[in-house]
């Protein structure tokens, strides 16, 4: 949905954010890499690396399909219902609904997402086509088709029925070639569903072409997925490229593909579940929708087309995937915008510590970004940023901020800006249709929006030395466990000190210290760890009152010059 990749000449594809060239890719459309060896990242892997890393839990009790939404939500893991009422097919879902689950599915730390999705932009591998499709094990058609027979839940109240959330649809257009991406459907009849293409995008343009020449678009839903297909259908290349050879570039082999038992479209040889059909030549007249969205709120009831499901394919012991809104759709879409804002702040000669592209902001609207600054890159990384399509709102801070952590963001927000100065705003940009805060929809047509970016670092003109942060006195060095309990005969909590010093020892070493080096009083708690914390403070208060020691620019004890130290102490009589 966010990343525009331009093909050129057949040969050179310039992916694109915006209207960003983000760099140019060589990709040899007579190249299919001839690999034979069985996909390694199936939807079953995904689910056993789920169970073995803890994230996946196995409901053994019979649970009522109108309960399996509000008990995903609950859930702090993964669920796979193992028995649904009145139904044969188990039902899975929050797959994708955290960053660790989404960085299982990516097969690397969550931190390298990005870096792995920039790969697979510049080292692409075109889907191969197989003859051994397990989803072909049951074949339904005609009359058997009933999409009422397979587990789709409901997620909202005000939902319009049941939806289909995690289907890859595939598309082909005469001259286009393949789309993919995943689009609701929601069921209407034993065989027609609505599919929500309202938003301007590659599917809806080859629905438009087929409805021109007055045929229908047949296409191919493939539910139960790796993440990889999940995640490779949400780029939104430009028309002519197929965002499946963005999965292959994933993993690292091509994705397998089945040809079509009732349509002209190929289906991903090992999901779960697909159903084939075609999008009826009708026009964008049919209600579709109510239905809960990313944005954490009600959609309105949109105009769509209608799909007439021809046939159901399925494996033997196949499992229905629900993906659950909200959290699962987002948490997927954070990892695209984070590989897409490294890019262009690259191109931007930005370095780049840390992206968050916030939960908050759903995920699609909001980034955070630490850099390591130099002047003028706060901006410069703003105008980045913002050149992605969907992007609203950015926020950059320096490297000492955690993106992460939201009160340290509000806090360099608080500290470091002045709104006339570091606030950017950007009128008439691009818009995602589903912000509420924009004027009623016209059908059909991309709103715009105002973009603003907040440069919440620090300042050129102001010494950094005035962002010194707080740092407790042995912080990191003392655990609070330690002193938790009841008192052990015998156990002491503190390091034994020597209880023979006296003041006057203390000061004779502290002056020998400062004869050496300044020190804060902190550095000389260190230096004598073994003389209790009061005598060093009373030796510190018979030194400032002998008029020996006072503090230098930084605030650290500096011995006093001998001509200042009778006059300290002509004061001090006084």
């Amino acid at each position: 949905m966010w990343l525009h990749v331009e093909a050129l000449r057949g040969a050179k594809i310039v992916i694109q954010v915006g209207l960003n060239p983000l760099g140019v890719l060589v990709l040899d459309e007579n190249q299919n890499p001839s690999l034979e060896t069985e996909m390694k990242a199936s939807f079953r892997d995904y689910i056993n690396t789920l169970r073995k890393n803890d994230e996946l839990l196995d409901i053994h009790k019979a649970v009522d399909l109108r309960n399996v939404a509000a008990l995903v939500a609950q859930a702090d893991k993964a669920l796979l219902f193992e028995k649904v009422l009145g139904y044969s097919m188990p039902v899975v879902s929050g797959l994708l609904q955290s960053r660790n689950r989404i960085a299982l599915g990516m097969g690397v730390a969550y931190e390298g997402i990005a870096d792995k999705l920039g790969k697979a932009m510049d080292k692409p591998i075109k889907p191969k086509r197989v003859a051994n499709a397990p989803v072909k094990d049951v074949v339904l058609t005609g009359r058997k088709v009933n999409l009422y027979e397979l587990p789709v839940p409901v997620f909202s109240i005000m939902d319009g029925g049941p939806m289909i959330t995690g289907g890859v649809v595939i598309a082909e257009d005469p001259e286009f070639g393949m789309n993919a991406g995943i689009y609701r459907l929601m069921l209407k009849e034993r065989n027609i569903t609505g599919i929500d293409i309202v938003t301007p995008n590659n599917m809806r343009k080859f629905a438009e072409r087929a409805l021109a020449r007055k045929k229908p678009l047949p296409i191919s839903i493939s539910i139960g997925t790796h993440p990889f297909e999940l995640v490779a259908s949400t780029f939104k290349a430009n028309l002519g490229v197929n965002e499946l050879i963005f999965d292959g570039g994933l993993r690292g082999e091509p994705l397998r593909l089945a040809d079509g038992e009732t349509v002209p479209v190929p289906c991903i040889a090992d999901a779960e579940i697909v159903l084939e059909g075609e999008i009826l030549p009708e026009g964008w007249v049919h209600s579709e929708g109510p239905f809960s969205e990313f944005n954490r709120l009600m959609g309105g009831l949109h105009m769509n087309p209608r799909v007439r499901v021809k046939s159901i394919m399925h494996r033997k012991d196949a499992m229905y995937y629900a993906l659950q809104m909200l959290w699962e759709n987002i948490w997927m879409s954070a990892p695209i915008y984070e590989a897409a804002a490294r890019r262009v702040l690259f191109e931007a000669g930005v370095q780049t510590t840390a992206i968050n592209v916030t939960p908050g902001g759903c995920c699609h609207w909001h980034i955070v970004a630490s850099i390591k600054k130099v002047p003028g890159d706060g901006k410069n990384a703003i105008m980045a940023l913002l050149s992605i399509a969907d992007i609203k709102h950015v926020t950059i801070v320096d490297d000492d901020i955690d993106v992460f952590d939201h009160v340290d963001v509000e806090w360099a927000v608080a500290t470091r800006v002045q709104a006339d100065r570091d606030v950017l705003i950007v009128p008439n940009a691009r818009a995602k249709p589903l912000d509420p805060s924009l004027p009623l929809p016209i059908h059909g047509k991309i709103p715009t929006t105002a973009k603003m970016g907040i440069d919440a670092t620090i300042p050129e003109n102001i010494p950094a030395e005035r962002y010194k942060r707080i740092v407790y006195f042995n912080q990191g060095k003392v655990d609070l466990k330690n002193y938790l309990g009841p008192m052990e005969e015998g156990k002491k909590t503190t390091p034994a000190v020597k209880p023979a010093e006296t003041v006057e020892e203390s000061a004779g070493k502290i002056v020998a210290l400062l004869e050496k080096s300044h020190y804060f009083f902190a550095d000389l708690l260190e230096k004598l760890p073994r003389v209790e914390y009061k005598t060093v403070a009373g030796a510190v208060a018979r030194l400032y009152e002998e008029g020996k020691i006072g503090q230098d620019k930084d605030g650290k004890f500096e011995l006093k010059p001998e001509g200042a130290l009778s006059q300290q102490s002509a004061v001090s009589a006084g």
